[in-house]
């Protein structure tokens, strides 16, 4: 084993009183296949389940945060193409809604033909 390798077994005395978070500092997430060879199978699996567990967690995590922050991205996008758009009131009047407006105008339209 290097010295860089993590302990199995401290790894699995941590694993079997619950203590995920120390043996994620252990390096539980750098356990290679080689340490894992040395184990007897039961305890190899117990091992490499947990440890692919855990990357499968974290890269959950990761495709969420990549995910919100598509999604906000996007909205922001979305948000400044409509103010792009959307008409800016004048000081002092309030806009009226696009339906209004439109029937506001054809009534001036019919009034103006009248004169």
């Amino acid at each position: 084993m290097t010295a860089a390798s993590p302990d199995p077994n401290r790894l699995l005395a941590l694993l079997a009183a619950d203590d995920v978070d120390a043996a994620i500092e252990a390096g539980l997430p750098a356990l290679g296949d080689d340490a894992l060879a040395r184990l007897p199978a039961a305890e190899a699996g117990r091992l490499r389940e947990a440890r692919d567990r855990l990357l499968a967690a974290w890269a959950a995590r990761e495709r969420y945060r990549a995910r919100t922050a598509r999604l906000a991205r996007r909205a922001a996008e979305r948000e400044a193409r409509r103010e792009a758009i959307a008409p800016r009131p004048q000081a002092g009047r309030p806009a009226l809604p696009p339906a209004a407006a439109a029937a506001l105008a054809r009534a001036r339209a019919r009034a103006g033909r009248h004169d």
